[in-house]
């Protein structure tokens, strides 16, 4: 009997064991036990101040009952890392000038009493970003992935005044809608560049054209299909057959937590933008894969390089050698069938084809 339930005791103490094993995550030899947010941080910055792997943040961090929305992380929070129930958790801890004073104590335990209420009143825009918002700005604002309908149905310009080929601001265009003769006529457009074609590498499936904003325009007039257009803004000079779009407020998802995939990723870098042959930290990327293979904003995943074909001298056979990661990417904005994403890690250059995958250890 006594054979049996001691056995019974380390079976259940194994399978405990296994059970926080599976939520563990991996802290960063160096890591901090306190930390002091301060203006340009972002969350990926702060997840890799104290891990291994930052799409692991989710499972590192500790709610407290006390805030009232602690996702969203400002400059002058300070956040320790304290441990419940035997586990690393992250607790928030709010100050910045809107504090009301001192609201909760390290206890010798490592965990936080509360002292007295705290009122902080902070705009959404002063949250912390996921990423750094100056690197995807234009990406997030002004960028279309659009379909061959989309593209076709859109109206464009046909030309201008004084009979010239190419207009700036505060030039005078014309633009035609000869499908719907602007049934839906709107006060603001934005003029789009039809570029790149996406393609899948593997299928040769067509996933969308780019599209990038290179200017603004407001409607002045307009004549059955043809509506007269005063150019706002310009960043490239607009030229006939550039599309026009509404230009409706668009917020910006800035604020999201790092994340690894719910579904398996086996994607491939298709396109990047200002590089010739390769990319790096901070720099944009395109992958074959979006919202329809289970992708969200701020799933973070692993680039690898595909192993070189090598001959092997001894056999004579033609061989693959082992692909070797070489960065990171967070998924900052999706369509349906491609996704931006921001390389937040590269110990190489990132190249075309290159092999996007979920993070080692999150499926």
């Amino acid at each position: 009997m006594m054979k049996t339930l001691l056995r019974a005791m380390i079976t259940s103490a194994m399978v405990s064991y296994a059970g926080l094993a599976a939520a563990s995550v991996d802290l960063k030899s160096d890591h901090p036990d306190v930390y002091y947010v301060k203006q340009g941080d972002t969350l990926w910055d702060i997840s890799s101040t104290f891990l291994d792997s930052p799409w692991q943040w989710p499972e590192l961090w500790h709610v407290n009952q006390e805030i009232d929305n602690p996702h969203l992380i400002y400059p002058g929070d300070v956040i320790h890392l304290v441990y419940v129930d035997g586990q690393p958790r992250l607790q928030l801890e709010r100050k910045g000038s809107e504090d009301t004073g001192a609201s909760a104590k390290m206890m010798s335990d490592g965990s936080i009493v509360k002292l007295k209420p705290e009122i902080r009143v902070s705009s959404l825009d002063s949250a912390i970003p996921a990423i750094p918002l100056d690197s995807v700005q234009t990406f997030l604002k002004d960028a279309l992935v659009l379909t061959p309908e989309e593209i076709k149905s859109a109206p464009y310009i046909v030309g201008g005044e004084d009979g010239r080929v190419v207009y700036g601001k505060n030039d005078r265009v014309y633009v035609r809608d000869p499908y719907t003769e602007w049934a839906s006529l709107s006060q603001n457009y934005g003029f789009h560049r039809v570029g790149e074609k996406y393609v899948d590498p593997e299928t040769q499936e067509i996933l969308g054209y780019e599209a990038l904003q290179v200017g603004l325009g407001r409607v002045t007039n307009q004549q059955k299909d043809i509506a007269t257009m005063r150019i706002l803004k310009s960043t490239e000079e607009l030229k006939p057959e550039d599309r026009a779009f509404t230009t409706p407020e668009r917020a910006v998802q800035s604020v999201f937590y790092p994340s690894a995939p719910t579904t398996e990723i086996d994607a491939r870098v298709i396109h990047f933008f200002g590089r010739l042959s390769g990319v790096a930290r901070n720099d944009v990327v395109v992958i074959n894969k979006g919202t329809r293979e289970g992708l969200v904003d701020g799933n973070v995943l692993e680039v690898r390089q595909a192993g070189e074909k090598v001959k092997d001298r001894i056999s004579g056979q033609l061989i693959t050698l082992p692909s070797e990661t070489i960065g990171t990417v967070v998924i900052f904005r999706t369509y349906e069938k491609v996704s931006y994403a921001l390389v937040v890690r590269s110990t190489a250059p990132i190249s075309k084809n290159d092999i996007v995958t979920n993070p080692v250890g999150s499926l």
